[in-house]
């Protein structure tokens, strides 16, 4: 019998194929040759850049720039279909560039994490089960869009052993000021190993409008994901020698035995988010843009998770358990409105606004524990009155943005100030720099956790961590690529495992200041026909490094070859070979029942390169992508390749997949 999220998964599916099919009898038509030189605007070009000219024809008044994608900070980009290297990292189910993550061998499980980013600012703390969450569609991952005609995109990738990921996006502006748009990623892949299956879904529904004149402005979405993994403990200590003698008898990796054959952990969620704002006030120079305004806004968010772990029988390497059957249940729900005023005008010399945020939470169990006459709380719940300030202003070439926030009132404490000032120089290089303050409580589930694991039952009263950063960027396409960053954290907090098994992992907080530096460059050299894509980090904690871990050096160089094979342009190839390599570290241990990743010192990963041969394809708007991942894993007498401890990296595989995008 199916469940409900199957029964959710194939509905939207057949919706979203039956939209497809209908809009693909109006594709447009292309144009032979190398399109318009003269650039006129009655064509719609498939690239921003000059390298793919092949142009389309559309209205006499259309052109790519009414393809307009709008992200959560009203950044603006536009549909882009052409096929890159870029484009070529993010092919992933995450579909996001993954150097700094190091994923586990099937598709939709964890990732270990090779780098840390400490520029993100906020007042609240998280729920934790931060390993369920590289697939999870937070606020700032949902995109609007506004579109001159009805626009929807395809995404398609093989999985391992009966599975696959299929990700699409239908939008459409029903007038110039009404956009909506209903997107979802399914996923299925049973992996190679026992007890691996991944299933996942996420369903993605938003909406933007504005005015005539621009005075009253809104935007909302709803999300509902369901994220299911099965989960095995990783291979047993036989499992483990067999797998790095390369014993033939397991070539077929279903017969190495793991842990155990009966885990599963789930997180499902769902958020209603809405923003809208009204400018009192606003004055228009000659050129229809807004000089000046005073406008009022305010943003509601609610969103409530439920994290699952269930076991048929209780694994004895998580020690004792108060049910020989596992069925934790953990719930999560936070409502935040903001209310704000923000003034634009040559006064404050940009835009200047002022906020006030309300913040409700509560993090909580079932029922009340008590081990060894202490009481472990059925919850964390509470609510917080927080007052801050943005400021935005252009200087010649300078732009520069500074946030402050802090909480006045309520059961918890936190504060921050980040300043952002970037200077451009016309298309050669953009430079960034960075400063972030933080002072935030550490995730509920560090705070508190009930678990029928005795082990897994906590209630902390740790301090607030305190992170500062300083971050500097140098984005050009002429040049390089490069990023430099320095952080601090104070009480900083962690999951560790002291236990002989490594299987009992608890939170602890460090009185040690942490200080790391990560430095990362990027450049695509072309020669040609010929491409060189390298990307190079390095990574050093001076303090700290017993408590805060990471690969020294990580690097991916391609090697590939590029052109358009035949006269006309109808097709763009790009084939070549990928190095991805890390040095040596005692890299985090996974935890299946709290989805977090801890400490432990008993194995070293890394140091292991592993070779990709890929060929990928435009023609016209569609991509597509062929891949044979870590084809060199069998090239030696042992095998070495982790993910993280007793959880093999992935083997030989091949991938297809494709993108494809449809325009009325």
């Amino acid at each position: 019998m199916l469940t409900y999220s199957q029964c959710m998964q194939k509905s939207v599916f057949v919706l979203l194929c039956l939209l497809t099919t209908y809009f693909s009898f109006a594709q447009l038509i292309p144009v032979q040759g190398r399109g318009s030189r003269g650039g006129t605007p009655s064509q719609f070009r498939d690239s921003v850049s000059n390298r793919n000219e092949t142009s389309v024809i559309l209205s006499g008044k259309t052109t790519y720039k009414d393809y307009k994608v709008i992200s959560y900070k009203n950044d603006t980009t536009y549909v882009d279909t052409t096929a890159s290297q870029l484009k070529y990292h993010k092919f992933n189910y995450i579909r996001k560039d993954d150097f700094e993550l190091l994923p586990f061998h099937n598709q939709g499980q964890t990732f270990n994490s090779l780098g840390y980013n400490y520029g993100t600012a906020s007042l609240y703390p998280e729920m934790g089960a931060r390993a369920k969450h590289f697939n999870y569609y937070e606020t700032q991952d949902i995109n609007y869009y506004r579109v001159a005609t009805p626009t929807t995109e395809l995404m398609y990738r093989t999985g391992l052993e009966q599975g696959q990921v299929l990700d699409a996006i239908f939008t459409a502006n029903t007038s110039k000021q009404l956009n909506f748009s209903i997107a979802y990623k399914g996923l299925r892949s049973l992996g190679k190993y026992r007890t691996a299956l991944s299933s996942h879904g996420n369903l993605r529904i938003t909406s933007n409008y504005h005015t005539k004149n621009d005075a009253y402005n809104l935007r909302a979405h709803v999300v509902a994901q369901d994220l299911t993994n099965d989960e095995n403990g990783g291979l047993t200590d036989e499992s483990v020698i067999n797998f790095e003698t390369n014993d033939s008898n397991f070539t077929d990796r279903a017969r190495l035995t793991t842990n155990f054959n009966d885990g599963q952990n789930l997180l499902r969620g769902n958020r209603y988010y809405l923003e809208h704002d009204y400018k009192i006030w606003q004055r228009k120079d000659t050129l229809n843009a807004i000089k000046t305004h005073l406008r009022v806004g305010n943003i509601l968010n609610y969103e409530r998770k439920h994290y699952d772990y269930r076991q048929a029988n209780a694994f004895s390497g998580f020690g004792e358990a108060f049910n020989t059957t596992i069925n934790d249940t953990s719930e999560n729900s936070t409502f935040r409105a903001q209310a704000y005023i923000a003034l634009k005008s040559p006064i404050v010399l940009g835009e200047l606004k002022f906020k006030t945020d309300y913040y409700d939470f509560q993090h909580g169990y079932n029922s009340v524990v008590v081990i060894d006459n202490i009481t472990i709380p059925s919850s964390l719940n509470g609510n917080t009155v927080a007052i801050g300030g943005e400021w935005k202003t252009r200087l010649k070439k300078f732009n520069i943005d500074a946030d402050v926030s802090t909480i006045l009132s309520g059961d918890l404490t936190g504060n921050y100030i980040k300043a952002s000032a970037s200077y451009a120089q016309d298309s050669l290089f953009t430079f960034k720099g960075t400063f972030l303050n933080n002072n935030r409580a550490p995730n509920f589930n560090f705070l508190l956790n009930q678990s029928s694991y005795v082990a897994y039952n906590w209630k902390k009263d740790f301090r607030n961590e305190i992170t500062r950063s300083l971050i500097f960027e140098l984005k050009s396409e002429k040049l390089l690529n490069a990023s430099a960053q320095i952080t601090q954290l104070d009480n900083y907090t962690y999951f560790s495992d002291t236990t002989a098994t490594q299987t009992q992992p608890s939170p602890l907080q460090t009185d040690e200041t942490i200080n790391y530096l990560k430095i990362r460059v990027s450049k695509d050299l072309r020669i040609g026909k010929f491409g060189f894509d390298n990307t190079l980090m390095y990574q050093k904690v001076a303090n700290g490094s017993s408590v805060f871990r990471v690969p020294e050096f990580v690097t991916r160089n391609s090697i590939y070859f590029a052109d358009h094979l035949f006269k006309g342009d109808p097709l763009y190839l790009q084939t070549g070979v990928t190095l991805n390599y890390f040095t040596k570290y005692f890299a985090n241990a996974y935890s299946p029942v709290l989805s977090e990743f801890h400490l432990q010192n008993e194995q070293e990963i890394g140091g292991y390169p592993v070779l990709d041969f890929f060929i990928n394809a435009q023609i016209q708007r569609t991509r597509i992508y062929f891949k044979l991942e870590h084809f060199n894993s069998n090239l030696g007498s042992t095998n070495d390749h982790y993910a993280a401890p007793l959880y093999p990296y992935r083997d030989f595989v091949v991938r297809f997949g494709l993108v494809w995008n449809f325009f009325i």
